[in-house]
């Protein structure tokens, strides 16, 4: 490492980021087959169930094998996840301006996540269970189950599944594609980023871990 870059992501959190990813994108499109009527015929002789299924077991044993391995690290980032202050409340205000305009005066510094990440976080977190509590139900309960309960697991299910994969695309749209993230993907890629990015858009994160270095 430089004295111009800075560690943001570990390598054992890259490889879950990576792998969890993967597994959730699987999940996405062999559930988009599955949810829209139109492409009904790709799911034919139950293939993409399959895989969906593989996916799914990939999606739940991965996070559990890093929680048993590194417990502190999974408690320090729900930590940070969940906790919010008013230069949260004060980043959702100016985000529009600033991802929209690249107008940043309003922008309060944030901490090693910032607010967007947050969100992601909880939508990964909270709906991820959601998945495998309805998933589960769906799978080894469609025949003892009633039919209300099962319902209730689809329409879940289905939610979930909105809403995450809106918010998926968001995920990528500014972790690749945003001019102002342009350290985001290298972040998450070689673990590192610049200086000045981290300055700019964790700023209350940098000023902690270059303390004395500089």
């Amino acid at each position: 490492m430089t004295h111009h870059e800075v560690e943001k992501y570990r390598k054992p959190i890259r490889i879950l980021h990576w792998i969890h990813s993967g597994a959730f994108v699987l999940l996405f499109l062999t559930g988009l087959i599955l949810f829209i009527p139109g492409l009904g015929f790709l799911a034919e002789d139950s293939w993409t169930r399959v895989i969906h299924r593989i996916g799914a077991a990939i999606f739940i044993v991965i996070p559990i094998i890093y929680l048993i391995i590194n417990p502190r690290s999974v408690a320090r980032g729900l930590k940070l996840a969940f906790t919010w202050t008013k230069d949260d409340i004060g980043w959702l205000k100016a985000a529009p301006r600033y991802y929209f305009l690249g107008d940043e005066k309003d922008m309060p510094p944030q901490g090693e996540m910032n607010t967007g990440q947050k969100m992601w976080w909880f939508i990964v977190v909270v709906f991820g269970v959601l998945f495998v509590i309805t998933g589960v139900v769906m799978v080894f309960a469609k025949t003892t189950a009633s039919p209300a309960v099962l319902q209730w697991m689809v329409f879940i299910h289905d939610v979930s599944f909105i809403v995450s994969g809106a918010m998926l695309f968001v995920h990528i749209y500014l972790g690749v594609v945003h001019p102002l993230m342009t350290d985001a993907w290298s972040a998450i890629t070689g673990g590192k980023v610049s200086t000045e990015y981290a300055k700019k858009h964790h700023a209350k994160w940098y000023a902690e871990v270059s303390k004395g270095k500089e």
